[in-house]
């Protein structure tokens, strides 16, 4: 028999003390689209990924144990999670902790070896973003080659969605 291969992650699942105030927390930092709700739940779309906050918070700090959360674009962001007084763990990276102890790493799009489907780009309007050519390479060394849609420019390769699905 043989073993399932992993290929992709469907969610991250995060403990939070409080749904509402969790939303407010993150809303401040980042645009996004709530899926769905409950009392004790919440879904945070990313196009063809999710997050879920759930409540309550069981575990300790995150102090290792962290995840990537990938964006459009980071300027700024570390100014404005600093001046809500959020704490940041890493003076190179751009990891910080929530108020729940969960530990994030800020990955900028263009800069790492994942792509979208133009159509979950479009999704979440964010059809436009560019791979700078080290991160379409280490995609290529692997013998992943760009999906259709993909326009090679001098400053990085444009992400074209065949069509908007909003």
């Amino acid at each position: 028999m043989t073993k399932p291969k992993l290929i992709g992650i469907n969610h991250v699942a995060l403990e939070v003390g409080d749904i509402d105030e969790a939303l407010a927390f993150y809303g401040q930092f980042f645009d996004f689209t709530l899926q769905s709700r409950s009392e004790s739940m919440a879904f945070i779309e990313m196009g063809d990924q999710f997050i879920a906050l759930s409540t309550p918070r069981e575990q300790p700090r995150d102090d290792g144990r962290h995840f990537g959360l990938v964006v459009d674009q980071r300027e700024g962001l570390r100014e404005k999670l600093e001046a809500a007084g959020v704490e940041i763990v890493t003076p190179k990276r751009l990891d910080f902790m929530d108020p729940w102890g969960n530990r994030i790493e800020i990955v900028p799009y263009v800069d790492i070896q994942f792509m979208k489907q133009p159509g979950a780009l479009a999704l979440l309007g964010a059809g436009d973003l560019r791979k700078t050519d080290d991160a379409l390479k280490e995609l290529r060394d692997k013998g992943i080659e760009p999906h259709e849609g993909f326009e090679h420019h001098d400053r990085g390769t444009r992400i074209q969605p065949a069509r908007s699905i909003r």
